[in-house]
């Protein structure tokens, strides 16, 4: 299924979800290079949610950049298969290689992310909007996770509410990680979102 018919097919699960599931169709049907970091406006990227084999904890790492503990992810870098994006991430940026979709090519979430102007590998990059289509994934916590220093300096396994303890962005602990713990929660116990 491609990306257009991914996001056609999915259901906002709140407001935020509905407004942005149209503003990344729109961005896809009108941007230019909207899968690489050469649309300097916005551009797709892909982040996992990723819960243990228990469902209790989720993974962080602590992105350099942010300074913060956050989900795994990153730019789509001009492939437009996000999930294979985010298992790609979940390898080089953990070290893990039993993470699978638990929805399988599904979309777990939908975000709109804008990001501050930061200075990156020494040049400057202006503030942008990150087109982000999340992923559920289940992976071994018992495997050894692995830091990409150039990207991380740590990895762990939270409990579900420590999550919003971790964050540092303020709408991310208030809108999004709450969100993703619901429908995490909603799907444990029905096995949909």
């Amino acid at each position: 299924m491609t990306l257009k018919e991914s996001l056609e097919a999915y259901r906002p699960y709140n407001e935020q979800e509905e407004k942005d599931k149209a503003l990344l169709l729109e961005a896809l049907l009108t941007q230019k290079n909207v899968f690489s970091r050469e649309n300097r406006f916005c551009h797709f990227t892909a982040s996992s949610w990723i819960v243990n084999k228990e469902r209790t904890k989720i993974l962080l790492c602590y992105h350099n950049l942010y300074q913060s503990w956050t989900w795994l992810g990153g730019h789509a870098d001009g492939n437009e298969n996000l999930l294979e994006v985010c298992e790609k991430e979940i390898r080089e940026e953990a070290g893990i290689q039993s993470a699978r979709p638990l929805l399988g090519d599904q979309i777990f979430s939908l975000e709109s992310l804008s990001v501050d102007g930061h200075v990156k590998r020494g040049e400057y990059v202006s503030t942008h909007l990150h087109l982000n289509v999340t992923y559920l994934f289940e992976a071994d916590s018992d495997e050894i996770l692995t830091v990409k220093p150039d990207e991380n300096a740590g990895l762990k396994w939270c409990d579900f509410d420590d999550v919003l303890l971790q964050k540092k962005e303020p709408w991310y602990n208030e809108h999004i990680y709450p969100k993703l713990n619901a429908k995490l929660r909603a799907f444990i116990q029905t096995g949909h979102c």
